[in-house]
Order: C-alpha cells, then structure tokens, then sequence
C-alpha cells in the first residue's frame, strides 16, 4: 500500500438510538396495521420491539407522535413533467398497486384513517400535498383538480379497503395487471375527460 495514501475512513458505526427508533416505528406499524390506532397501544409495540415502553415516549412523546412518525409517507409519485397526459391515469394505478404491495406503512394508515381522526387527517394531507399537486399538472383546467384528485382517489382507495384491509377474496385474487386493466382507464377518465357540465 503507498504510504502517501490515507486510509479509507471506518464507516460510522449505527447509533443505538437510530436502530431502537427503527425498530419503535417498524413495530408501531405492524401494530397499527393490525390493531387500528384505538388498540393499539405503547405496551405493545414496547414489547414487540422488545424495549421498554418509557423508550417509545422519550423517543416519541405520546401515541400521536409514533402515529405520525410511522405513517410518514412519501408516496414517489411520478414526476408530472415526464408523464403523457393520456398514460397519467395508467401510471397512477400502477404506481399505487406497487405502493400497496411493497408498503405495510400504507395499510397502517388506511386501516386507521377510516377509524380515527388522527388518521384521516394524516390522509386528507398526504392527498392535498401530494396527489392534487399532480392532478394540477395533469388536468387541463387546475380549477377541476380537487374535483378531479377526489375522483381518482376514490378508486384508488375503494381498491386498497377492498383488497387490503376488507380482504374481499376476489379483490384479493385480482393479478395487479388486470386490476391496471380495469381501473387505469377509470382513473384517467376522472383526470382528463371534459367536464360533464352538470
């Protein structure tokens, strides 16, 4: 090795506080998840995150505080400016399927958004600073995009509850391409379609 080369520096070692705070929060949405946020309860995700549940309120606060840091939610969605107008209501349906599958963060958080306050305003804001930002780009009148934005979610959701947190067997059994299949063109109505002038 030449001497006149430093040596890579060590990587830093993972504070125990960021692997006990991971932990809380991967525990916290299994439990909310599987309990909704009335049941759930800071024993419970103390014990499943094997840790003592004076460390879930010195990290968090109250069950509010873990509520809102577990279902913090980045949903990825695609960037309007790379999107064809006529693809938009495909690239959501497929988008939020992906999301589902991969994201027990996003059943947590319908499961306790149609139960509990703290839950639906955590959605009500992921839709106003997320979704409708992207309908806006999408529609061809802005003023329509709340209208619009509800429409769509309305699919979206009315799957999720279906086939997520119901469990209705055929919603269950629906492969993710021909559910795009049937609801992308749904969606992309709601998105694009003129106004019906009712």
């Amino acid at each position: 090795m030449n001497e006149s080369t430093p040596a890579a520096p060590a990587p830093a070692p993972t504070r125990r506080s960021d692997t006990t705070r991971r932990a809380i929060l991967e525990a916290a949405r299994e439990r909310f998840a599987a309990d909704g946020y009335e049941r759930a309860t800071i024993r419970a995700i103390a014990q499943q995150a094997k840790i003592d549940p004076s460390m879930v309120m010195r990290y968090y606060g109250n069950k509010e505080g873990l509520f809102a840091a577990a279902v913090a939610i980045d949903l990825k969605l695609p960037d309007p400016s790379s999107l064809p107008r006529d693809e938009a209501g495909r690239a959501l349906v497929t988008h939020f399927l992906h999301q589902w599958e991969e994201n027990e963060v996003l059943t947590a958080l319908l499961r306790v958004g149609v139960t509990n306050d703290a839950g639906a305003e955590r959605m009500r804001g992921i839709f106003n600073d997320q979704l409708l930002p992207l309908t806006r780009r999408v529609c061809s009148d802005p003023e329509q995009a709340p209208a619009r934005a509800a429409l769509a979610s309305s699919q979206l959701l009315g799957l999720a509850l279906t086939r997520y947190v119901l469990r209705f067997p055929p919603a269950v059994h629906l492969h993710p391409d021909e559910i795009t299949a049937w609801l992308a063109p749904t969606v992309q109505h709601y998105l694009t379609a003129p106004h019906p002038g009712v």
